[in-house]
């Protein structure tokens, strides 16, 4: 098998090889089954390289960390010390080659400028790079330089890679203060003509987090939890001066470095953070080895959220503040808000046809859970819909509206006040620039809404008052957003029941006209393939024609997310050796979706290992063009399907992804109220691809 390769690399520091790195990646891994990382160089081998740790983590990589590098920087400087550079190239080349015969494509990160700018007079990288025979993808650091200098910047890349003979893939203007009055520059190659992509500043991507000025100086954690600890720093405030003086200087995000005998600083700071009115600071350093005594931590204890890290050292404040501001931003596997700046940035500046032409040149039916997050993704980022999250005061809806934002998912309106919304996102360190916020007591709004849903659903026996009521809960109030097109779709559940959630949908955005009955399914990501199952969630004892209409529903949903339907009506008995009530309606749902959908490849009844399995397909139900080969999968009641997706998905530790009602007018989905953030963000990306 032949292995693929790209190799990125800058020629100065902080060029954002590795936002370039995170992009490139995740447009690999929607591609390929198995894709490789590798670093030639890394700095020492006594702690593991923070780039191949985020990729092997957040990509789920199968290689080990040994097999991600080639040597250390030390090991390379003493082969070229004694004058041995053939057998640095060839010491890389061997390890390389360990994955080039197991992997399908290979990304190659060159080493930091900053790492071997003092160790070579060559650009060690496109040496590395030209004996791999690898083509390259260049990044430039654009921030605060002129046209002029980046013209020389290219020219330069342009002339050492056509001394070398190494192709040049792409180069990246990256750290871009604004990326459109730079697009006139295309041209400015004379011979070559590479893919030039130009990517925007984040000050954001720029900035520490409290965690990482607490391992930069070796701090320790008096108060905070994990996501406390990733708030990014806006500033930085030293409090010598009395508190009335302090909060006049005191601005929202700043880390207040101040000795830790201070009490009525660290009381206002928390007081700060606790009120609607004031800045809310990213976190606290405490200095000079002082922490509060046991008394005034009694009272901190007992506060019911301090809502800020404190963090403390032995050193002095003056010797403290040096140290913090000096603090790396790093990009780094917990810090999940980066990562999805720096693939949200990605993907903004970089045009994914041209990738795909490039890069790509096979189709594969294989489908692995980052192949169809990608495609979900990618389907979603093309439409940027807008999203109503009802539940804007749980800490996860504004963590994952952020990331959605960023990543440009979609287009998030958060309901709730203005202040109080604000205010907790401040808390928790949450960014909402990009993100709407609409206040469902706004009168106007509300009796708009009251009186649409009061003549929507009187003849049903709904009141006025009823409808008052109905509207005063943000569900009812963000279904109505949909139905009136303020939104295209919502997503809930995080705090709510399922009958809370879906009920309000039924009433008032209806299902299709060519559809019974609205349903739900699961996509259940397993290692290479995505199978459909339903209904796992809403219909409880479907008559066959119900099931029959789950089936088409379900065959639909599953052509819209990229699968090809091969539909299976499940039983407990396979083809005509079975009888009774159970085994007739399955076999009557099947012929009438048959009837339905004539060009629908389906069969049933039949059991699910005839389904799955090719083998036991064809000795079950031969000459079925179904048997063997099912990847939608619809079970006779709610008992059946319920129970077997929750044990596949613990059984084979394949992602669930669901439930996703289908068959409605307009999207609305459930959440689980056990969901993680990462749950949030997939159901909000796969509700932006029912948006019609």
């Amino acid at each position: 098998m032949q292995s693929k390769l790209l190799f990125i690399s800058s020629k100065d520091p902080k060029a954002g090889s590795l936002v370039v790195a995170l992009g490139f990646m995740e447009f690999l891994k929607s591609r390929f089954k198995k894709v490789a990382f590798f670093k030639p160089l890394i700095l020492h081998s006594r702690v593991e390289d923070t780039d191949i740790s985020l990729m092997r983590s957040y990509f789920k990589l199968d290689q080990s960390y040994e097999l991600c590098y080639g040597m250390t920087l030390k090991e390379a400087q003493k082969l070229l010390a004694t004058d041995q550079e053939a057998t640095l190239y060839k010491n890389i080349i061997k390890q390389y080659k360990k994955l080039e015969s197991e992997y399908d494509f290979i990304l190659c990160e060159g080493m930091s400028q900053k790492d071997f700018g003092v160790v070579f007079d060559f650009d060690i990288n496109l040496e590395i790079a030209k004996n791999l025979s690898a083509p390259v993808a260049g990044v430039i650091n654009g921030y605060e330089k002129p046209l002029s200098m980046i013209k020389e910047e290219m020219l330069l890349w342009e002339l050492s890679l056509k001394e070398q003979g190494i192709p040049l893939f792409a180069l990246f203007l990256n750290r871009l203060h604004n990326s459109k009055k730079y697009t006139n520059i295309k041209s400015f190659f004379s011979d070559i003509k590479p893919n030039l992509f130009f990517l925007d500043e984040l000050e954001s991507l720029n900035r520490p987090t409290i965690l990482g000025v607490l391992e930069h100086i070796g701090a320790e954690i008096l108060y905070g939890d994990d996501e406390q600890l990733l708030r990014i720093i806006s500033g930085y405030k030293i409090a010598a001066m009395h508190v009335e003086h302090f909060l006049n200087h005191l601005q929202e995000g700043d880390l207040v470095i101040v000795p830790g005998d201070r009490i009525d600083i660290i009381l206002a700071v928390i007081a700060s953070n606790s009120a609607k009115n004031a800045p809310c600071a990213a976190g606290i350093l405490l200095c000079g080895g002082f922490i509060p005594s046991k008394k005034v931590k009694i009272l901190l204890d007992g506060l019911s959220h301090i809502g800020l890290p404190i963090i403390f050292v032995d050193e002095d404040t003056l010797h403290t503040a040096e140290a913090a501001i000096q603090t790396p931003s790093l990009i780094n596997m917990r810090n999940r808000r980066k990562i999805a700046q720096a693939l949200g940035l990605f993907h903004d500046g970089v045009e994914q046809s041209v990738l795909v032409s490039k890069m790509v040149d096979t189709k594969s039916k294989l489908m692995t859970p980052a192949m169809f997050e990608y495609l979900i993704f990618e389907k979603a980022r093309m439409k940027r819909s807008r999203i109503v999250l009802p539940e804007s005061l749980d800490d996860r809806i504004l963590r994952a509206a952020e990331i959605i934002t960023r990543q440009k998912i979609a287009q998030v309106i958060l309901l709730g006040s203005q202040e109080s919304v604000t205010h907790r996102a401040g808390m928790i360190g949450v960014d909402l620039e990009g993100i709407e916020i609409l206040d469902p007591n706004d009168n106007q709004i509300k009796n708009d809404f009251v009186d649409k849903l009061y003549t929507l659903r009187k003849s049903k026996g709904m009141t006025r008052e009823i409808a008052l009521d109905s509207i005063s809960h943000v569900n009812y109030f963000g279904t109505m957003m949909v139905y009136t097109g303020m939104a295209d779709a919502m997503v809930s559940g995080a705090m709510h029941t399922t009958r809370e959630t879906i009920t309000p949908a039924f009433q008032i955005i209806g299902t299709q006209k060519e559809v019974s009955i609205a349903s739900s399914l699961f996509f259940m990501c397993l290692d290479t393939q995505v199978l459909v199952y339903a209904d796992c969630a809403v219909v409880r004892d479907p008559s066959s024609e119900e099931l029959a209409q789950i089936a088409i529903s379900s065959a639909k949903s599953a052509q819209s997310f990229g699968i090809d339907p091969i539909v299976a009506m499940l039983s407990y008995s396979t083809g005509d050796s079975g009888v009774g009530e159970d085994v007739q309606k399955v076999r009557d749902a099947t012929n009438i979706a048959k009837n339905l959908a004539p060009n629908l490849l389906i069969d049933g009844p039949i059991q699910y290992d005839a389904a799955i399995d090719p083998i036991v397909g064809d000795s079950k139900l031969p000459g079925s063009k179904v048997a063997g080969y099912a990847n939608v999968f619809i079970f006779p009641d709610l008992n059946t399907g319920n129970n077997t997706y929750k044990a596949v998905q613990r059984a084979t530790d394949a992602i669930a992804i669901g439930p996703i009602l289908q068959g409605l007018n307009a999207p609305v989905n459930d959440l689980s109220r056990g969901c993680s953030v990462e749950d949030i963000v997939s159901t909000v990306a796969i509700t932006v691809c029912q948006v019609v």
